[in-house]
């Protein structure tokens, strides 16, 4: 077989397999841009992209004859280099999932043999003279290039998260939050997800000790640097485990792949299942917490219909949709543990903004200029800053220490302003300085999503009644102010 033609072949797998990783790892599961102690990660990356970017483009159709084979012999150098110091930063930095490692292992073989079919080819080009040769492979070349063009957006998407890394600086310590005036023993689940650490890091700082309920303890313990009790399985708790609270966060991203009846049972099983297991263990130990705060979400009351501003309290109905199925039933399951003796609160969550979950994504069309209307842009936007969500939940813990709450109850984790979708977009454009005109349609979201778009596309107006009633005040109640304080 041609050895160029396998060189770029091998390229060809090369662009897939990256891409696999930066956005399922380094974007989905990670969340790297996010990271603080992600900065120089990012920077690695964002020069192996140009180095990438130059090799997918340069080679999808040309050979390099003279000095620039020595330029090419350089690049491979580089890229090595590279390479090797990513590894040494990853494993000082953090604890890839088994999947990650798998990932960069393969992709490290694989590279090795595509720089070294076209090192073999190195001497002979060497000898030609110095310019490119035009040597096209067809789709092949075509499809080189549109890597080529991928990667340098992903460098240039790393090269801003790290810049961005570098004004904030080292995260400034968030205002203390008190839980109880008695340390307590704290039951998370979900520690390691985006809500979780914030929620984690605020019980540490109170005094309190914490149990982490995880599918990986290994990289949770590492996450929460030792300070955290991590374990895999409720059974490692005995039914004499002093537990005081339960919160319970864990759950499966709901956006994801199409609702089909196998991801609906995911969903289900990582939600409801989870939180009936949390409920029969209550029931199992000698002493109950007085309080399980359990996580649910404003997809409880189904969508809204365009042009419908009415504002949602928790008195609002549920709708016979998917969505708002799966919150009742996730909320059913937590208020079995009431008859244990535990109270229980659940918290509908809006859309929760900080560095992590779903706001990063959602501000990348805004930051590369691209920001605008979507599906109309009429849909509500119901959020909550995430340092109000740890407040609000220290809110109901003192109100359940102090029994000033019935034994089953709700509230909206949402701030006191919602905003359209194309007001989000405007504020998050003027915040980033940045223009928001670009009209995004809602039927190709449909096509790909089904009913999961409504998500997207419908939205709800829900009002945070209980919480207000109550007296909290929200640091964050406007959308502008919440969005510069992650700037």
């Amino acid at each position: 077989m041609n050895t160029h033609l396998l060189a770029l072949q091998l390229m060809a797998v090369q662009g897939c397999l990256g891409a696999f990783d930066t956005l399922y790892h380094h974007e989905f599961a990670e969340a790297l841009p996010q990271r603080p102690g992600a900065r120089r990660e990012l920077g690695i990356h964002a020069l192996r992209a140009a180095i990438y970017g130059l090799l997918f483009v340069g080679l999808a159709g040309w050979e390099w004859h003279g000095l620039w084979a020595g330029v090419l012999a350089a690049a491979f150098a580089l890229e090595i280099g590279l390479t090797l110091w990513d590894f040494v930063v990853e494993d000082r930095s953090r604890l890839l999932p088994a999947s990650e490692r798998v990932t960069h292992t393969v992709l490290a073989i694989n590279g090795g043999a595509f720089i070294a079919l076209l090192a073999l080819q190195l001497p002979a080009w060497a000898a030609q003279p110095s310019g490119f040769a035009w040597q096209p492979q067809g789709w092949l070349s075509v499809f080189l290039a549109l890597c080529g063009a991928g990667v340098v957006l992903s460098g240039l998407r790393d090269l801003l998260a790290m810049r961005r890394l570098g004004r904030l600086g080292a995260p400034a310590p968030a205002e203390a939050v008190r839980f109880d005036t008695t340390p307590r023993t704290v039951l998370v689940t979900g520690a390691t997800g985006f809500v979780g650490q914030h929620l984690v890091r605020a019980l540490l700082a109170d005094g309190h000790a914490v149990i982490a309920l995880s599918r990986q303890p290994r990289q949770a313990a590492w996450l929460f640097e030792g300070r955290v009790r991590c374990i895999a399985a409720l059974d490692e708790l005995g039914p004499g485990t002093p537990v005081d609270v339960v919160v319970n966060l864990a759950g499966a991203r709901i956006l994801g792949p199409r609702w089909s009846a196998r991801r609906q049972a995911v969903l289900r099983r990582s939600r409801v299942a989870l939180t009936q297991a949390l409920a029969d263990w209550i029931g199992t130990l000698e002493s109950k917490p007085f309080l399980l705060l359990s996580a649910s979400a404003i997809g409880y009351y189904g969508i809204q219909r365009i042009g419908d501003d009415t504002p949602l309290d928790e008195a609002a109905p549920p709708q016979p949709v998917f969505m708002s199925a799966l919150c009742r039933e996730w909320e059913d399951a937590a208020g079995a543990a009431a008859r244990q003796g535990t109270r229980v609160e659940t918290m509908r969550f809006g859309l929760v903004l900080g560095m992590g979950g779903a706001l990063p994504m959602m501000l990348l069309p805004v930051l590369l200029g691209l920001g605008g209307p979507l599906g109309g842009g009429r849909q509500w936007l119901s959020w909550i800053h995430v340092d109000d969500v740890v407040r609000a939940m220290a809110h109901r813990w003192r109100r359940a220490a102090a029994r000033r709450d019935p034994p089953v109850g709700a509230s909206n984790f949402t701030a006191p302003e919602a905003v359209t979708q194309k007001q989000f977009s405007r504020t998050a454009a003027r915040v980033w300085r940045r223009p928001s005109f670009v009209p995004t349609p809602g039927w190709p979201m449909r096509l790909a999503m089904g009913e999961q778009a409504d998500l997207l596309l419908e939205g709800q107006r829900v009002a945070p009644t209980r919480l207000e009633r109550e007296g909290f005040v929200f640091r964050y109640p406007r959308l502008e102010a919440a969005l510069r304080s992650l700037k």
